[in-house]
């Protein structure tokens, strides 16, 4: 199986290339060889390239700037996947592509469902929602998943932000009433590749889905557990969002009905054991 992944920096795309089942072959294009700002771009590597299999692991993701500058968020998070998914689409080529929780607007206590009636809060949102829209009005097979609070040992990540905090902190404040899934970059990879394998073989199981780490928590809780795995003392201040004010507005609550992905033989990974592999590769363990 060949596959190829737009995206070679960001936590996902980096886990794909380095997680290929055995006998696939995982390619991206090199840094700086397409401008997800040209949709065309994208558009014409994927009528060129030999692959069996097309992965969007790319996104506009800096949340609070996109308020500033939704447009380019729109360019790259919806414009671009709308153009791959188009291009797929016209070569019968799976076409995998990542989205958020920033789609629903996080009222109520319930995990939200694919099938639910998005109400993205702020422009990331609109832009991710849109793009979603895009990739099933090209009307190739595919797969949209949605997840939340991705962490890994690269990049920019609560997981290492939280850590470098400590270094110089005794205690610091973390928001306590927002809630959801920490996911790990690694079992992303993982449920994409058995994803894709599946859609490949039946392209009649495109749709949307949901995949998040198991169980859900709060960011404060998170920060708790990485300050335990890590042997760190630095205590954690439980804040409420509105303490905490920000460009764009979080949903509060970002629990993902995960249960379609069943049908590929999925479940939630336990993000605090994913949690302890992530701490080791970055030397923060006691």
């Amino acid at each position: 199986m060949k596959v190829f992944v737009f995206g070679t920096t960001g936590q996902i795309a980096r886990e794909l290339l380095r997680r290929a089942p055995k006998g696939w072959l995982v390619a991206a294009a090199a840094r700086g060889a397409v401008d997800l700002t040209h949709p065309g771009t994208c558009a014409r590597l994927i009528s060129e390239i030999e692959t069996d299999v097309v992965i969007n692991a790319a996104a506009f993701t800096a949340v609070d700037r996109a308020e500033t500058d939704e447009a380019l968020a729109h360019k790259v998070n919806a414009e671009a996947p709308g153009a791959m998914a188009q291009a797929a689409a016209a070569r019968g080529l799976p076409f995998l592509h990542l989205s958020t929780d920033y789609v629903f607007d996080g009222s109520g206590t319930e995990p939200w469902k694919p099938a639910d009636t998005p109400a993205p809060l702020s422009a990331y949102g609109r832009t991710k929602l849109a793009g979603e829209d895009a990739v099933r009005a090209a009307g190739g097979p595919h797969a949209i998943l949605r997840t939340s609070w991705v962490f890994s040992a690269h990049g920019t990540n609560f997981v290492k932000t939280v850590l470098r905090l400590s270094e110089t902190r005794d205690s610091i404040p973390v928001v306590a009433d927002q809630t959801g899934g920490p996911t790990p970059a690694a079992a992303i990879a993982d449920a994409l590749f058995a994803i894709a394998r599946s859609l490949s073989a039946d392209p009649a199981r495109s749709g949307t889905h949901h995949f998040t780490g198991a169980p859900d928590t709060t960011w404060a809780d998170f920060a708790r557990e990485i300050f335990a795995q890590s042997g760190r003392t630095t205590e954690v201040e439980d804040v409420p969002t509105a303490s905490y004010p920000t460009p764009a507005r979080r949903p509060l609550n970002s629990r993902l009905d995960c249960a379609s992905l069943a049908g590929f033989g999925l479940t939630r990974p336990d993000w605090k054991r994913h949690l302890s592999h992530v701490l080791t590769e970055l030397g923060a363990t006691p």
